[in-house]
């Protein structure tokens, strides 16, 4: 595939962008690459990578002459980002972000962009525990979702074109309005990993099981929740904190389902319990079927 963009920016240089830049890359997407980093230690280590051609100091510099910025950093960070990188936007420029909540990003980033720039939110919908340039890779995106969120009266040259970015990196695309984006992600993501959050809280604070034991006899479910809680806390404090509305009705949704599931246990309504494990169970073989996950033995973990 040809090049779709000469120069692209990167603002942050976490998991994200290091994939976003290992698969661009290896897909000859871009002529050049350029970034920053909040840390000087991040920089240091892109620099030493050769993540990306030219790693600057500031995001300023970064973005200058670059016909793509993607702006990877946190989420209550990017007003601030929007502010400095403004006048040193170059015409006809795309900005785009990879944040997991669009109605707040667009609200901190869109009144500060010069009218002479294209601004087309996103989100990619894959990630794993880990951060920092040297947690990516290429194949991060393959067959996942990202979305993206455009605003009325967008260019479609441009839509199109970062479009054709995400699809050449491996990802499939699907448009959204932020609001519509925002609910589903507290269903999907946000929600879910608040209560991942809450039980390793819980095992933590649960004196009469041991950390030894939670550790040692750990089972699938419980790991599972620990790989969640072990995110990048920064990130998830800023998403909760914009995405308020839709993780409370989902949260006080799946509270009047935990309720009701108390109550068929306390009654032994066995009939209730199974009606309802087997509708839950029918959505991950949905999940599987879509090619949004393995059903290999053990989530398909390679055995040490």
């Amino acid at each position: 595939m040809s090049a779709l963009y000469r120069r692209v920016a990167f603002i942050g240089l976490g998991l994200i962008a290091s994939s976003m830049a290992h698969a661009i890359r290896r897909a000859g997407l871009a002529e050049s690459m350029t970034g920053t980093a909040r840390s000087p230690e991040t920089r240091k280590t892109a620099r030493e990578m050769r993540l990306v051609d030219e790693v600057f100091e500031t995001a300023a510099e970064t973005v200058q002459g670059a016909d793509l910025v993607v702006i990877c950093a946190p989420v209550g960070a990017m007003e601030d980002i929007a502010r400095e990188i403004a006048p040193h936007l170059a015409e006809g420029a795309t900005v785009t972000d990879v944040g997991s909540v669009k109605q707040a990003v667009i609200a901190a980033v869109d009144p500060h962009l010069p009218a002479h720039v294209h601004f087309i939110p996103g989100h990619p919908l894959a990630g794993t525990e880990h951060s920092g340039p040297r947690s990516g890779f290429a194949e991060l995106f393959h067959n996942r979702w990202c979305i993206l969120t455009p605003l009325e009266g967008h260019d479609p040259a441009a839509l199109d074109q970062l479009t054709s970015l995400w699809r050449g990196m491996g990802a499939n695309v699907d448009l959204m309005d932020a609001p519509h984006h925002d609910l589903v992600l507290a269903v999907t993501s946000h929600t879910p990993h608040l209560i991942a959050y809450t039980m390793v809280g819980v095992a933590d604070d649960l004196r009469r099981v041991t950390d030894s034991e939670v550790i040692k006899y750990s089972a699938a479910g419980f790991r599972d929740f620990t790989r969640i809680a072990a995110s990048d806390p920064t990130m998830w404090r800023d998403v909760f904190l914009t995405n308020k509305e839709a993780t409370l009705e989902i949260l006080g949704r799946f509270t009047e389902e935990l309720f009701a599931l108390q109550r068929a246990i306390r009654r032994g309504d066995g009939a209730h319990l199974h009606a309802y494990f087997t509708r839950t169970r029918a959505i991950r073989r949905g999940i599987i079927e879509a090619g949004q996950d393995t059903d290999a033995p053990d989530f398909g973990r390679i055995k040490s």
